[in-house]
């Protein structure tokens, strides 16, 4: 027999049992959508703690420490972990970094009219910032020819207030095009205090600064920052170290070491194993994508045990079809021994048996994934905040509760047609070595 008068003779033979049939369908539609469902679920939990992990940081930034660093001793070959511009010239040859840079970092007083800001000034490489894929508002990135520049985070402009007046009134200021000074000055536009006298006062150097960029939210560190040329930065630190009195420790000799670099990855798919790979080098890194890491071992725990209730089901409708299948032999005894008689081949007859279970477990397995698609939409428009309050529980707070990929519906319904075949192999082996002579007498 082809295939089409295999699959006509099946269809006719579920369709004389329409009963048992559709109840062998029906286990196999509940358990097909319950281990869909389940695992859209942890599918929905995952994407959620990427959306968190996202709004609270970069997943291409992996930021390098090395505290120590400036007390260690040695060659930096003999130091491990060390942050020189060497070291990060060899970090930046790994497969998968797209920029690398140290940081240096200061707080200080920037002062436009009589408006100021106390914030984070960050020393970077000029060249980088636009590597990052930080979108600009107005203006531009920095580039190796600027030296008294400034990129200013999305949130600096806000913070600008008039320390003489009485409630310290604020007022968004215009970072780009307003005549801007930079001060390690923490005074610096305010009314000197009454009996107040400059005979201790550190002589801070004023910078006339330029802003050359507005840099777009990025709901991360970067809104709260000003970024400049590292080198500048380093000039305006030793000048302000120089008037208070004070500068760092350098070993005459010793190669330049920083506390601080930046990496940043192109495929987030990458970031995970560079973490890896520079602690292993023994450096201190930090990254969002450790928190996820963590958070997708919940979610996956989560999902199996989810997608394990969905697995029950999907067992008990094999269970279903096997006794479906048996039933069906016993009551086709006649027949099974008529077609031995004629000729058929034991082939055939398995195949035919094969073919019902698994047609059972095809039909149902579609249906499941219908129904399951019915119920991922529900989940995620009318029953989104019931459900929402529930997956808190699990830290998960994303605006999607479930999502069944495309491969998930594939998957689900080969799945199910070939649960359905396993199910149906007994049963049809069983009748492939009935004996043509004994079904016919006991009919």
């Amino acid at each position: 027999m082809n295939f089409r008068d295999l699959l006509s003779l099946c269809a006719k033979n579920l369709m004389r049992r329409k009963t048992r049939t559709l109840l062998a369908v029906i286990g196999v539609m509940v358990g097909t959508c319950a281990v869909v469902v389940m695992l859209s679920i942890g599918f929905g939990m995952t994407k959620s703690y990427e959306e968190q992990i996202q709004n609270y940081g970069d997943l291409h930034m992996i930021e390098l420490y090395n505290y120590g660093s400036g007390m260690s001793y040695g060659s930096p070959q003999e130091q491990q972990g060390v942050i020189s511009d060497k070291t990060l010239a060899s970090i930046e040859k790994m497969d998968g970094v797209t920029a690398v840079t140290p940081v240096v970092t200061a707080y200080m007083t920037i002062g436009i009219g009589k408006y100021v800001t106390t914030d984070e000034i960050v020393g970077i490489k000029p060249d980088v910032l636009k590597k990052f894929n930080y979108g600009l508002q107005e203006g531009r990135y920095l580039n190796n020819a600027d030296k008294d520049a400034l990129v200013f985070g999305s949130y600096i402009p806000q913070w600008f207030y008039n320390p003489q007046s009485k409630n310290y009134d604020s007022k968004e200021q215009d970072v780009i095009t307003d005549k801007i000074i930079l001060t390690a000055d923490y005074e610096y536009g305010q009314k000197p205090q009454s009996g107040q006298t400059d005979d201790n006062k550190i002589e801070y150097k004023q910078y006339k600064m330029k802003g050359v960029g507005l840099l777009e939210e990025q709901n991360d560190q970067p809104d709260y920052r000003v970024y400049m040329n590292i080198s500048r930065l380093e000039e305006i630190i030793k000048e302000t170290q120089k008037a208070e009195g004070t500068k760092n420790l350098v070993v005459p000799g010793q190669e330049k070491t920083y506390e601080r670099a930046y990496v940043y990855v192109g495929d987030i798919n990458d970031t995970e194993r560079l973490c890896k790979e520079l602690k292993d080098l023994g450096y201190q890194t930090s990254s969002p994508i450790d928190w996820l890491a963590s958070l997708k071992e919940t979610a996956n725990m989560i999902q199996g045990i989810l997608g394990g209730i969905g697995g029950i089901s999907l067992f008990v409708a094999a269970l279903s079809i096997t006794n479906t299948m048996i039933m069906s032999i016993y009551e086709r005894t006649r027949e099974i021994g008529v077609m031995k008689v004629i000729g058929a081949n034991l082939k055939d007859i398995r195949r035919l048996f094969l073919m019902e279970a698994g047609l059972i477990g095809f039909i149902g397995g579609v249906i499941g994934v219908l129904l399951s698609l019915l119920l991922s939409f529900l989940m995620n428009t009318v029953l989104r905040d019931i459900i929402s309050i529930a997956l808190s529980s699990f830290g998960a707070y994303g605006t999607t509760i479930s999502i069944i990929p495309l491969w998930l519906v594939a998957a689900a319904v080969v799945f199910a047609t070939a649960i359905g075949v396993f199910a149906g192999y007994s049963p049809a082996k069983r009748a492939m070595n009935l004996s043509a002579l004994e079904s016919l007498r006991n009919e």
